[in-house]
């Protein structure tokens, strides 16, 4: 199943974030596609805002892995930046499994995963529209069904 969403300027992709951070549980992934400036970051730094960052997130593209924790935020969450990653193999070093035994994983750029990426992952693909608006797919996987679409 999949949804679409579109979003006028850089304050409606944040607040679709907010709008997602309530339905994260422990265990789950968020897989965000799209090119260069599409809004990957930008959503994420939504969802963690509602989870209570209180300063803006950093992009992860140099770190590759940001952890967040309690107190700063409500669920643990990792925001994870794969661009530079140029074997799938490395991708085993960076121990994302760890972060869902209580909290949740964002990716940007998961299809540098290949096959690796988890069956359940909601897969979020941004793309910019020829008028500069975003426009956000949806694909739903199971354990997403009973809490899609964000309200």
């Amino acid at each position: 199943m999949a949804t679409e969403f579109d979003f006028a300027d850089e304050a409606q992709v944040l607040a679709f974030g907010a709008a997602i951070a309530p339905l994260l549980r422990a265990g789950d992934v968020i897989a965000l596609r799209g090119g260069l400036g599409a809004g990957k970051t930008t959503l994420t730094r939504g969802i963690l805002a509602a989870l209570g960052l209180q300063e803006e997130a950093p992009s992860p593209t140099f770190a590759i892995v940001q952890p967040y924790a309690p107190p700063e935020v409500s669920l643990p969450l990792a925001h994870v930046d794969l661009y530079r990653i140029d074997d799938a193999a490395d991708i085993d070093e960076l121990g994302l499994d760890e972060y869902l035994y209580d909290g949740a994983l964002v990716i940007e750029w998961p299809e540098r995963m290949g096959a690796r990426l988890w069956p359940d992952a909601l897969i979020l693909d941004i793309a910019i529209m020829p008028d500069g608006t975003r426009r956000l797919t949806a694909t739903i996987p199971p354990a997403w069904k009973d809490r899609w679409p964000p309200r």
